[in-house]
């Protein structure tokens, strides 16, 4: 739990460790992670300072002693601002909005100059010239203030600390070309470089537009998984009444009354009645369970039946809810490990920007040049350095390759989860909802043997409650074309089933006393009872599918929650490995023993209990029909029944890697051989610009060849 500011204030040194959780909206590169984990570390007495990129957070660990304000100073000296989470986390300010409208200023002005700039280069002169030129820059600098901001902020909070980062050299870049051009058309010169300058603009702007959307469909909030449990429950007052109270305020000992159809607000005891409880998004146990007076019951379990009365164990942040949220969240910083190879080469981008030109300036300075041209030649170096292409070779790769998945019934919430598949030889699957449909049906040989008229008070019968298991048996005659027998009298009894009179008899659909599985028994007065099992069927194509996976070098086994005969049952039908009953952490367990092996490992899940899993896992994939933590929590989503989207999107993957490994070499050599032309003075700003943007274009070129490989 994340200590209020007053609690920290007062701690002492020396004591245990808390935690504190702060948001940092500022945060959009593996640069500024690097600087927020830098400065946390500076502060006496943090331990720890791990950065969750996607959702712009930071978990310190340090001593009490250590207060909220001196963590968000220590933030606020390397120029961002932060807020601390609640217990409901905070969410992120969305990344991609705020670039919407400079990328749109950016490339509507260089569309517009660029097509004043044709009449330059057809020869015009003299007051046509000085016309177009003038145009130019009307329309060109405010267009480059204005979109050049996200750099230009970003640039002046580093400088005014006394640091650097990778939009320096490129504002250093944009504000002298924009000054150069602005004097050349003063002073009626040859050139002017507005429409380059927008042009790279536009470029950058895009590239960190394409990286930040891709982050915004990552980012997934915790509290989706504290939406689970109810927001109150109604609590016996002490007198005998009854009052509603928000979950917050529930305390261990208050007693709540839970209703049919109400989700649990908190962890707690039967006190008094007995129902059937959906434990599903919990355990992943696809069957209700039975509680009674003295069984322990947990928040955000649905009570299906009757009403109960609880006392309450476990409220806020102490419920087993809470806890898995707090190891999904903690899970989820490992993930910023991934940007640690791009937070070096932004260290070195910057002074080495700085540095070519510098020497390109001065070189030509000591050969005579004059300050004009060697600023000239030192402004193509900063241009054509700007690292566009490199900007553009993951994110556009990224998007190309989820596009294409997403028509294949795949979406790809978070670009760099294709990073994290491409690497996997391990998958662990859930059974219930995940391996399997996650609908017991029943068995389709019983129905058939069933007489007309016990088919008929079945469906009858069935059709009276809202029972999993009622429902599908619902569904399955309904499709065989049965029609509902005329009952009379009919009761639900909780925990039981249902009783009704038929022609004068009793009938009934109801709990068998004796059977192995999951099962219920149809009994008509005068006949022999019909007991009808129901079971979980593998997902379509589900063999086939885990054939690709062992094909692609992927070993496949079952980690489920369910319970052991459930998933011993599935392992029969794939032949996989099994392992029953295995709780959130137990999950997680079981996915770091599988990483400190040195293994990369897919999770594949769809509950709330496999929340954690998702997150700790190196990529992981949900089910369409998955619970929403499920969904949130996960990398990907697969939005048809098949089970093939798994080597599907592994394939995809791997391809996307491939390219974006060739995107770098393209744009690395781009750079190879255009800077040294630039220093050499065979590139003007202009040309520059072209260059930077031809590379640019020539790495989307290479990604669009994912449009087809991903089909």
């Amino acid at each position: 739990m994340t200590p209020p500011a007053a609690a920290l204030a007062h701690g002492e040194a020396g004591a245990d460790p808390v935690t504190t959780v702060l948001v940092v909206p500022g945060m959009h590169c593996a640069g500024c992670m690097a600087k927020v984990e830098r400065s946390l570390h500076a502060v006496a007495g943090v331990s720890e300072a791990r950065v969750n990129l996607t959702a712009r957070q930071v978990r310190v660990a340090h001593d009490p002693a250590v207060t909220m304000p001196q963590l968000m100073d220590a933030l606020t000296s390397v120029g961002f601002a932060s807020q601390p989470r609640g217990d409901t986390a905070a969410e992120a300010p969305s990344a991609v909005k705020p670039l919407l409208a400079p990328v749109a200023v950016a490339g509507f002005a260089c569309m517009n100059v660029m097509l004043l700039s044709v009449s330059i280069w057809s020869g015009a002169e003299g007051a046509t010239k000085a016309l177009f030129h003038w145009l130019s820059a009307g329309i060109g600098v405010p267009a480059i203030i204005y979109s050049g901001m996200p750099f230009f902020k970003s640039a002046w909070g580093a400088l005014r600390r006394g640091t650097t980062n990778m939009d320096v050299p490129i504002s250093i870049g944009v504000t002298l070309a924009t000054g150069l051009s602005l004097y050349e058309t003063a002073t009626h010169g040859a050139d002017a470089w507005f429409d380059g300058t927008l042009m790279l603009l536009l470029f950058l702007l895009a590239g960190r537009a394409l990286d930040a959307a891709m982050r915004d469909r990552a980012r997934a909030g915790v509290d989706a998984l504290l939406r689970q449990a109810a927001p109150g429950a109604m609590v016996l007052a002490p007198g005998g009444g009854l009052d509603w109270l928000a979950a917050q305020d529930l305390v261990p000992g208050m007693t709540m009354r839970v209703a049919a159809g109400e989700r649990l607000a908190a962890d707690g005891e039967i006190v008094t009645g007995a129902s059937r409880f959906d434990q599903s998004l919990l355990t992943g146990e696809s069957a209700p369970v039975p509680a009674a007076t003295g069984d322990a019951v947990l928040a955000g379990t649905l009570n299906l039946d009757g009403p109960v009365d609880v006392r309450v164990t476990a409220a806020g942040q102490g419920t087993t809810l809470a806890e898995i949220a707090r190891l999904m969240e903690a899970s989820g910083q490992v993930r910023s490990a991934y940007v640690r190879i791009a937070d070096r080469a932004s260290r070195l981008y910057a002074p080495a920007v700085h540095s070519l030109a510098a020497l390109t300036f001065a070189g030509w300075m000591i050969a005579g040049a004059g300050w004009h041209q060697s600023l000239v030649y030192a402004i193509a170096v900063l241009i054509i350095t700007c690292p566009c292409a490199l900007g553009l070779a993951v994110p556009v790769a990224q998007v190309v390759a989820c596009g294409a998945l997403m028509k294949r019934g795949v979406m790809v919430k978070d670009g760099s989860a294709l990073e994290r598949m491409a690497t996997i030889d391990r998958a662990l699957l859930d059974k219930t909802g995940t391996l399997t449909m996650g609908r017991p049906l029943p068995d389709p040989a019983v129905l058939d043997a069933l007489t007309p008229d016990a088919a008929s008070v079945a469906l009858g019968l069935a059709s009276h409650s809202r029972h999993p298991l009622s429902r599908a048996l619902v569904e399955a005659l309904a499709a065989r074309g049965v029609k509902p027998a005329a009952l009379e009298s009919v009761e639900e009894e909780s925990g039981q089933g249902l009783r009704a009179m038929w022609q004068g008899r009793a009938v009934a659909l109801q709990r068998p006393e004796a059977a192995s599985g999951i099962a219920t028994a149809l009994s008509i007065a005068g006949q022999p009872a019909w007991l009808i099992p129901f079971a979980d069927r593998l997902r379509p194509d589900a063999e086939a599918a885990l054939r690709k996976l062992e094909k692609l070098g992927v070993k496949a086994s079952i980690l489920s929650g369910d319970n052991p005969a459930a998933v011993a049952e599935a392992a029969r039908q794939t032949g996989l490995e099994g392992q029953a009953a295995a709780s959130p952490a137990d999950k997680q367990a079981a996915i770091a023993a599988l990483q400190a092996q040195g293994h990369k490992v897919l999770m594949a899940g769809d509950g709330l209990n496999d929340g954690p899993a998702l997150s700790a896992a190196n990529a992981s994939i949900a089910p369409g029909t998955a619970s929403d933590v499920g969904r949130q929590a996960a990398d990907l989503v697969f939005l048809g029944d098949s089970l093939d989207a798994l080597p599907r999107a592994l394939t995809a993957a791997r391809r996307t890697m491939r390219v974006v490994k060739e995107n770098f070499v393209l744009a690395i050599g781009y750079n190879v051989l255009a800077v040294p032309l630039a220093m050499a003075g065979f590139v003007t700003p202009l040309i520059a610009a072209v260059a930077m943007s031809t590379s640019s274009l020539i790495v989307i070129a290479n990604s669009l060849r994912l449009v087809r490989a991903s089909a």
